[in-house]
């Protein structure tokens, strides 16, 4: 049986003050012991919420990291940086990554490895633009997004990554994939997995939906067969967030 994960992207958003602030009115109400709580914030409020989840069961993640040790790279976050202040997750090929920042398929495969070679779990996130949905190429674009972030990845290794499906055209707009979309595609996704590691990862591996989640339709949403939970953006930022957690 796979746990559930509810993953909170605060994106651009909240300043270290603000951050403990939030976790202090949240964290009292991660009740459901079903659920990995994951908290996935700005690099600089990384260390005062590690220290401000400490004594619960929340987990810190972060929303990039570059795929160097280190060196001559003003403003990027190493993984050792990460592992170091407490992270033991990171979002990886969010579709703003790629869309504002220009991340392409070879460079979220390398933040991938890079991240698994320093025990960090990466959420892998895939989707399409409205236009693909319509062009009727949603599930090859999913796969090509998976194959290639996958690539060279052993099985051990991509059984304890996490795959977020988002579509981008329901990202920040209030618009949701029906459930029938959502389950559709994150089972088209364990079948590309299946088909690449086998069935026992391809049962393993947990893949969740994100796309203006909110607590009206996270219970709905998590039944489904294959969506192990939701990476979950504005309404991260909300006391909301402890209902779309406690969704049962």
């Amino acid at each position: 049986m796979r746990r559930k994960v509810v993953a909170g992207n605060w994106k651009m958003n909240m300043t270290p003050s603000e951050a403990v602030a939030l976790v202090k009115e949240l964290k009292p109400n991660m009740e459901n012991s079903d659920v990995d709580v994951i908290f996935c914030v700005p690099s600089i409020d990384i260390v005062p919420v590690v220290e401000a989840c400490k004594g619960t069961k929340i987990s810190v993640g972060a929303e990039n990291m570059y795929y160097e040790e280190k060196g001559a790279y003003t403003g990027e976050v190493s993984p050792q940086m990460l592992v170091d202040a407490g992270v033991s997750y990171v979002i990886i090929g969010h579709s703003e990554r790629r869309q504002y920042f220009k991340e392409d398929n070879e460079m979220v495969n390398r933040k991938i490895r890079k991240a698994i070679e320093h025990d960090i779990i990466p959420i892998i996130c895939c989707g399409e633009t409205l236009e693909e949905r319509e062009a009727g190429i949603t599930l090859t674009l999913i796969k090509k997004q998976i194959v290639s972030a996958l690539k060279y990845v052993s099985p051990e290794n991509a059984q304890r990554c996490i795959i977020a499906y988002e579509p981008i055209w329901a990202i920040g707009t209030g618009r949701v994939a029906t459930t029938q979309q959502a389950q559709e595609v994150c089972c088209s996704i364990r079948g590309i997995i299946r088909d690449i590691y086998g069935t026992q990862i391809a049962d393993a591996i947990r893949i969740l939906y994100g796309g203006s989640v909110n607590a009206g339709n996270a219970l709905q949403l998590f039944s489904e067969p294959d969506i192990d939970g939701g990476l979950v953006g504005g309404a991260s930022l909300k006391p909301e967030f402890s209902k779309i957690v406690n969704y049962q």
